[in-house]
């Protein structure tokens, strides 16, 4: 089984993408299930379930969604393997631009709009960095010259990369796309790993404490002039 994982800022055309993706899987034969990750609502698995393609719904609600989907692969794998599938298409909300959850012996996508701007590219971090493709979205609206400095940013970042230009209202490159998640290694759930690791710290922000002050603060803190230091319980 293909372990396709999908990860890209909100409204850059994640499930667009993958709905024109899926239909030409399908027309290849190929037994689909995705795995819709988000925070706290969406109803983006009913649109592949509309397609006949297995789905399943994970909210990781106050969780990172990034991280969410880390933690559950293998059961996610688990049931797609139970259902025969030939390829699992994960696809995470992802907010942070720190977190990649694409592991080693997954397929790492990640979908960015050329409408955030030329430097988007420079800002996401990791996410784009270790994709294997980058799926760049909404190239229509802007200009030739803009989709040029749009792509030079994203070969800045990750110059081994694979970039597909695609509309998600047309289907544009999702044929290219198609044809590279048949591709890639068998899903290796043993002895898999990520390929990045997620941010360095988890502050007491994350863990509930809700006064701003920062003496009631512990962990790895940044300060605004960029000093960094470690304060102990």
């Amino acid at each position: 089984m293909k372990l396709i994982i999908v990860a890209g800022t909100p409204g850059a055309g994640k499930t667009s993408v993958l709905i024109n993706t899926v239909k030409k899987l399908k027309a290849q034969n190929k037994k689909i299930v995705v795995a819709k990750i988000d925070c706290l609502y969406t109803e983006d698995h009913l649109r592949f379930q509309n397609l006949g393609v297995i789905s399943l719904l994970g909210l990781s609600k106050d969780m990172c969604p990034d991280h969410f989907t880390i933690y559950n692969i293998g059961e996610m794998a688990e049931f797609a393997k139970k259902e025969e599938a030939d390829i699992l298409i994960v696809e995470t909300a992802g907010l942070c631009h720190r977190c990649a959850p694409y592991t080693k012996s997954s397929l790492g996508v990640c979908v960015i709009d050329a409408t955030t701007g030329p430097n988007t590219p420079l800002k996401v971090g990791p996410f784009l960095s270790t994709a294997d493709v980058v799926v760049v979205t909404k190239g229509d609206i802007v200009s030739q010259a803009e989709r040029e400095i749009f792509r030079e940013r994203v070969m800045e970042m990750n110059s081994q990369c694979r970039i597909i230009e695609t509309n998600g209202l047309t289907g544009k490159g999702s044929a290219e796309l198609a044809s590279l998640l048949t591709e890639g290694l068998e899903f290796n759930e043993v002895d898999d790993e990520l390929r990045h690791n997620a941010p360095f710290s988890i502050c007491t922000l994350c863990v509930g404490e809700t006064r701003i002050n920062k003496d009631f603060h512990r962990g790895v803190i940044r300060y605004f002039n960029g000093v960094q230091k470690y304060i102990g319980e």
